[in-house]
């Protein structure tokens, strides 16, 4: 037998080559944007909006306000190899770009429809082009447009449907680009970025141009994190490098890292870098727990290969091991000096809508005499409660049998600060909850804000009524439904600046879902489909809302556990025994759609949720998949219901509550007696 022929090598074709190239480059959406984002930093654009639709696969739109790109050069720009950041080899040792291969946007149009506006600051218009293959598919035309570039990326991977059935989900390969986004925008602070959904006006992303690092950090990371940032800067002028850093301290920690590297401008990653802050911080902080690191390095162009791996993702640089030693140390050092105590946070509360002393006073003199004695409702002249007709009297400085002692009314109303809020609060520019805000000063009733603002508690009939008196007049409360008022607009008055409830177990939410649905105010039924499923949905769901959750109500979900609770007012704990319900609730009754929509419906489960009513006062100990709810609740208050609503309930409404016209009419405050009508009543008999 002779032998077999050895098979013959053919030249591929054209297409074929650019379409492998191109699996190398764009990986995935988050590849793409990443090289578009780099393209219109390169371009000097002081404004990035990023548009997606579902997860990038479908549209993947970019939008800057750079330079733009010629008309005499839309032609080539799909093309490989075309750039105008590198003109030869030797210049790689110079590079200070972040592009310089030209295969960004000609690995695009391999694997998406293309489409390209853009208008130099030269040009009289600006001139569309539409791009397959990296080929022009029809001649470039005027049309209407701004200063800058906008770049188009339909159908991502339609001709690779391997690659395609190979990504994750459409929400998980938007997260990436969530984090795409973050990452540079902490990065290029003076830039503004913005990112969302197509069709939503709520951004996942936005931070203003002109920001500060530690701003950005803030609006996207959290309060939680950029309160305990460590800033270090050095220089090594032997190694030739300039260090420049965000640091958490060691009050701070997370389950999984939070690493941010950028060497020369250029979104990295370096598993060296990363071990050797893992090890100093491991003296730090609990075993399992990382940091958050945000780290910037500058090092001579021509210490650094970039051309290492065609993502860019990698780079090598000379002198690595010292660099890493040299930036372990002063990392070690700015931790050290930080750590001479823990910090733990006391949060403080703006002023609220109180009477002043001084408007007292000139009312005093010009209004008419005070009431006489015999106008006034009688309580007992020792502690003025109504608890004194029901029960033995107590002096008015001791305290009440197996009760903690909290502040006296006057003590609260005095007080002009709320404990719980922080101190420093983030500013509100969202359009949504400033009209929602004024949505609640313009139906507040003022006959009904001033007998608020200026009652006397008489006592608790029950743990959803209580007794008031304004002037000559007693009124019964409904406590329920007024202190869902309260909690509603503290939740809008307070948005994003909330002080935390952390509860002493994680809480998982898949098992709370499914308590949840065992419960007939669940409205759950077998055509809604088995409760794990439903269960699994709540999980899914709410954890994709993490970041926002956090971000806005200071609610913690990590690893499909619920870790924190806003804290709305000091010394109040919602229902623990109904969270269940209400995390089934926030799954599907709110409305997510609409930003304003979202978040009214939002504050409203929310004050629901946390408004006090009977049920929270049984114990929780019957269910024992609430147990660590029942120990957070008592770990954090030692108070019953009538110290609650007598100490914390109606002194915040005294100050705070604008209570709505409705309740006027909605019997949550009903007059029992006139003092002047009872004296003729008693007259006639």
């Amino acid at each position: 037998m002779g032998e077999e022929s050895a098979p013959k090598i053919r030249r591929l074709d054209e297409v074929v080559v650019n379409r492998i190239a191109a699996g190398e480059v764009i990986q995935r959406p988050a590849n793409a944007l990443k090289e578009m984002i780099e393209n219109s930093i390169d371009a000097g654009a002081t404004n990035i909006q990023v548009t997606v639709k579902q997860g990038g696969l479908k549209m993947l739109q970019i939008q800057d306000n750079g330079c733009g790109i010629r008309k005499e050069d839309m032609e080539i720009v799909c093309e490989r190899f075309t750039t105008s950041k590198l003109r030869q080899f030797e210049d790689l040792a110079s590079i200070n770009t972040y592009g310089f291969r030209g295969e960004a946007l000609a690995s695009i149009s391999h694997v998406a429809h293309v489409t390209i506006i853009t208008k130099t600051v030269s040009s009289k218009c600006a001139f569309r082009g539409v791009y397959s293959d990296g080929k022009l598919k029809e001649p470039v035309k005027p049309c209407a447009g701004n200063l800058g570039t906008q770049i188009t990326a339909e159908d991502l991977f339609y001709n690779i449907s391997t690659r395609r059935k190979a990504l994750k989900s459409p929400s998980e390969e938007h997260s990436k680009i969530v984090d795409v986004v973050s990452k540079y925008s902490i990065h290029n602070s003076k830039i503004g970025f913005t990112l969302k959904k197509q069709g939503e006006s709520m951004a996942d992303v936005r931070t203003l141009p002109g920001s500060s690092c530690a701003d950005n950090i803030r609006a996207i990371y959290g309060v939680t994190v950029s309160r305990e940032l460590l800033e270090v800067k050095h220089e090594d002028s032997k190694l030739g490098f300039h260090l420049s850093a965000q640091i958490s301290n060691a009050n701070y920690s997370v389950k999984k890292a939070i690493f941010l590297l950028f060497i020369n401008h250029r979104l990295v990653d370096s598993s060296s870098i990363r071990k050797a802050l893992d090890t100093v911080y491991q003296a730090y902080l609990p075993k399992g727990s990382h940091p958050f690191i945000y780290l910037s390095l500058e090092i001579s162009p021509q210490n650094v290969d970039v051309n290492v791996h065609p993502t860019k993702h990698e780079v090598h640089f000379l002198h690595e091991d010292s660099i890493i030693a040299s930036i372990q140390s002063v990392v070690e050092a700015r931790l050290l000096g930080s750590n001479a105590s823990r910090t733990f946070f006391t949060q403080k509360m703006l002023p609220g809508p109180i009477v002043q002393e001084t408007k007292h006073k000139q009312d005093s003199e010009t209004a008419t005499p005070s009431v006489r004695a015999q106008d006034m409702v009688r309580t007992d002249s020792r502690d003025q409660k109504l608890d004194a007709f029901m029960c033995q009297p107590v002096s008015v400085t001791s305290a009440r049998a197996g009760h903690k002692p909290g502040p006296s009314v006057e003590n609260e109303a005095e007080n002009s600060a709320r404990p719980g809020v922080k101190s420093k609060r983030n500013e509100v520019h969202l359009t949504s909850i400033l009209e929602l805000r004024q949505d609640i000063k313009d139906s507040c009733s003022s006959s009904m804000q001033e007998i608020f603002q200026n009652h006397s508690f008489v006592g608790c009939v029950s743990e959803t009524h209580a007794l008031l008196q304004h002037s000559t007049r007693l009124f019964l409360a409904n406590t329920t439904v007024l202190s869902k008022h309260l909690f509603y607009q503290i939740l809008l008055e307070d948005f994003s600046n909330f002080g935390i409830l952390r509860l002493s177990e994680p809480a998982p939410i898949g098992t709370l879902a499914l308590l949840a649905l065992d419960c007939p105010d669940s409205g759950w039924t077998p055509a809604h489909g088995p409760k794990e499923e439903m269960a699994d949905y709540v999980l899914t769901f709410l954890t994709s809302k993490a970041e926002m959750l956090q971000d806005y109500f200071s609610i913690e979900i990590e690893n499909g556990n619920l870790l924190t609770l806003p804290m709305l007012l000091e010394n109040y704990v919602p229902p623990l025994d109904e969270l269940p319900l209400y995390l089934l609730r926030l799954a599907t009754e709110v409305d997510w759609e609409s930003e304003k929509e979202c978040f009214q419906s939002f504050c409203e489960e929310t004050a629901q949720f946390y408004a006090l009513k009977k049920s929270m006062f049984d114990s929780l100990q019957d269910n024992d998949g609430m147990s660590n709810l029942d120990e957070a609740a008592s770990q954090t208050t030692n108070h019953d219901w009538k110290w609650t609503t007598e100490h914390v309930i109606y002194p915040a409404m005294k100050q705070h509550l604008l209570p709505p016209s409705c309740s006027e009419s909605d019997r949550s405050l009903i007059q029992l007696a006139n003092l002047p009508d009872l004296y003729k009543v008693f007259e006639r008999c």
